[in-house]
């Protein structure tokens, strides 16, 4: 099968991995995501692939978040938006937007906007085809 996706994978720095672990295992899911693969000092999630590393910086220093990046993932519909949103604020995550449409990104964008436990901005969105 070849993969679907332009990347081969994007890394996220985190300060404990045991916590951000149990974060991403519970959020992650709601989109059909799952734990993928473990090595010392890493984790990987994906469907189909590991496509998103966590881990903490190799060079030994304190994460930093990436001013003017996020993590995009998709919800296949406005309720499993909705759900990654409540679970990941029920597991420790910030609003940084709640879950709606954003006319700016279109008629068909419905999605929300979250801050994960090391400040990592992180997005689920659907993309709703019947609108225009």
């Amino acid at each position: 099968m070849e993969n679907p996706s332009i990347m081969s994978h994007v890394s996220v720095g985190v300060t404990d991995l045991e916590r951000s672990g149990a974060f991403y295992d519970i959020v992650l899911a709601t989109i059909g995501a799952k734990r993928m693969a473990e090595h010392p000092g890493a984790i990987a999630y994906g469907k189909i692939y590991p496509e998103l590393w966590i881990h903490p910086p190799h060079d030994g220093g304190a994460p930093s978040v990436g001013n003017g990046s996020h993590f995009g993932f998709f919800g296949n519909s406005v309720a499993e938006v909705d759900t990654f949103y409540k679970t990941a604020l029920d597991a420790g995550a910030t609003c940084d937007g709640p879950p709606g449409p954003r006319e700016l990104y279109g008629p068909q964008y419905y999605g929300c906007f979250l801050k994960d436990l090391d400040g990592n901005k992180i997005e689920a969105s659907f993309w709703d085809e019947s609108k225009e």
